[in-house]
């Protein structure tokens, strides 16, 4: 019978800013960012870079291996200044999901593209027509990753493939874990020290191989 399981990996991400000292300012008015940097240091560009929001745009040199509506959902996503998480809050649905209708490895459903209209801004009959078709998947990342933080996440199958496969087998008998029957979540965790951490959750259905 099939069953669901759950893995959880976690990565060190030394985000957080080490502690900085100002002192002896002097009394001045420092209401522009090029005068805190100028007065306040190299420190406070450091402090600021971790501080701010950012968002993930489009990556120039997958823009020709990525489908049209791609550009279209980055696009608006960057002149809206909004996140995944964002994002997915409006459609009902998973970030990680959501990343992936982007980057054209996701289906999506009518209430989907209503939604992202909405949000985005986005012609609601342009689309319709983009995202019409099935998605193509796996046509857009290099074997073995060139991007550092996805070529780490390719390192941990590396180090730790077949340990996952021995206790998968053991806990779970004879089989593989679906990709497709499948859930993913990303979520961030600080702990006591201030470092942040990763945290990624994997969920497949257990699929046994059939006795023939």
């Amino acid at each position: 019978m099939a069953s669901t399981m759950g893995l959880r990996s976690m990565a060190i991400c030394q985000l957080a800013p080490r502690n900085i000292a100002f002192t002896k300012v002097r009394p001045i008015a420092l209401s522009r960012p090029w005068d805190k940097q100028r007065y306040l240091g190299p420190g406070f560009r450091a402090h600021r870079s971790h501080t701010m929001s950012r968002i993930s745009t489009l990556d120039s040199t997958l823009a020709d291996r990525l489908p049209i509506q791609a550009h279209t959902l980055f696009e608006a996503k960057a002149q809206k200044q909004l996140s995944f998480e964002q994002i997915a809050k409006e459609l009902g649905r998973n970030e990680v999901a959501v990343a992936a209708i982007f980057y054209g490895q996701a289906q999506t459903s009518p209430e989907d593209v209503d939604a992202l209209a909405r949000v985005l801004g986005i012609e609601k009959s342009k689309l319709d027509a983009q995202l019409a078709g099935f998605p193509f998947r796996g046509q857009v990342m290099d074997m073995p990753p060139k991007e550092p933080l996805i070529y780490r996440l390719y390192e941990i199958i590396q180090n730790y493939g077949y340990a996952y496969k021995a206790i998968l087998n053991e806990k779970l008998g004879d089989g593989i874990m679906s990709a497709i029957s499948f859930s993913t979540k990303v979520e961030k965790e600080t702990d006591k020290d201030g470092n942040n951490w990763a945290v990624i959750t994997m969920r497949g259905k257990w699929l046994p191989f059939s006795r023939f």
